[in-house]
């Protein structure tokens, strides 16, 4: 195995751990959220909507960072945004 291979097989490695990390900090804080934000003399369905928006758009700018990340690694490690493109 080539030391760039080794590389991005830690790197890869490491991505999960902190995916994996942040899914459970991300229930934690769902069922934080849920039980601490109880809305007076409205519809549950619509509280059931918001909570689900609230939690997609905490998980979004999670991963969008996660990629943000990832491409900053790409190019100071290879130059280029996607290695193998021009």
């Amino acid at each position: 195995m080539s030391p760039l291979s080794g590389f991005l097989a830690v790197i890869v490695f490491f991505t999960a751990i902190l995916v994996a990390y942040l899914t459970k900090q991300f229930q934690k804080e769902n069922l934080n959220y849920s039980s601490s934000n109880q809305m007076k003399n409205t519809n549950t369905k619509v509280k059931a909507i918001e909570k689900e928006k609230v939690v997609a758009e905490t998980l979004n700018g999670r991963f969008a960072m996660l990629g943000l990340i990832a491409a900053v690694g790409a190019y100071l490690t290879t130059g280029q945004i996607i290695p193998g493109f021009v």
